[in-house]
């Protein structure tokens, strides 16, 4: 479902006098269907980059980032952006530290409306956001209310919500559990567990050991580049 070939990544610091800053060099995975792949690495070796890169966010320098959409492989590192757009839609879903929305947009609404961009029908989207945010511990009194004012924790329980309700087959999550207390860790190992039951593709980074040891399959070693 996804297979990373000899990525490299170099940002180039504008601000800095063009200064280059080498975040990836020769990364090679792969994930198969129902495996859960998470990348283990000390901060800044680019594990974050290396998800942003491979949903679209940030262009490969070199190497290939191939993602299964249906029937057909697309490299995304040589993809158009339209073709990326249109995978993202069916295929790939990802998962950030932080909930970013439109301020006002209630909560039940921010979650069903990725289900309806999916294809889903507004009853069904509705259903599945009301079953997933009940399955995050979201008490349903803050559904009404768009999540501004929510905790940190909350907030990010949203944010999980949006990204597993279309049902995409491979998720990128990047530390989803950062902000969350012991019991909503556990809901979302359960979640994830159920995904790769159903076939989900997962890469992820976990820096929560006990999390990390009951959703990985394998694990992969980003090293930071010397």
């Amino acid at each position: 479902m996804i297979r990373v070939e000899r990525a490299s990544k170099t940002f180039i610091m504008h601000l800095r006098g063009g200064a280059r800053i080498a975040a990836l060099r020769d990364v090679s995975l792969s994930v198969a269907p129902g495996e859960c792949v998470v990348l283990r690495g000390p901060s800044g070796a680019g594990k974050s980059t290396l998800l942003k890169m491979i949903y679209g966010a940030y262009r490969c320098d070199s190497g290939r980032l191939v993602v299964r959409d249906g029937a057909e492989d697309v490299d995304v590192a040589a993809a158009a952006p339209r073709r990326i757009l249109a995978l993202r839609r069916r295929a790939l879903a990802y998962v950030s530290q932080f909930l970013c929305v439109i301020p006002r947009i209630p909560t039940l609404e921010i979650v069903a409306a990725e289900a309806r961009a999916y294809g889903m029908a507004a009853e069904a989207a509705k259903a599945r956001a009301a079953s997933l945010l009940a399955g995050l511990n979201l008490p349903e009194p803050l559904w009404a209310l768009p999540p501004a004012t929510f905790s940190g924790g909350e907030q990010q329980r949203v944010n999980i919500a949006r990204g597993l309700v279309a049902g995409h087959p491979i998720l990128l999550l990047d530390e989803p559990t950062a902000s969350l207390d012991a019991a909503n860790r556990a809901a979302v190992v359960e979640l994830m567990n159920a995904k790769k039951s159903e076939g989900a593709a997962i890469l992820g980074v976990f820096h929560d050991e006990d999390v990390r040891d009951r959703i990985a399959d394998r694990l992969v070693d980003i090293a930071p580049v010397a």
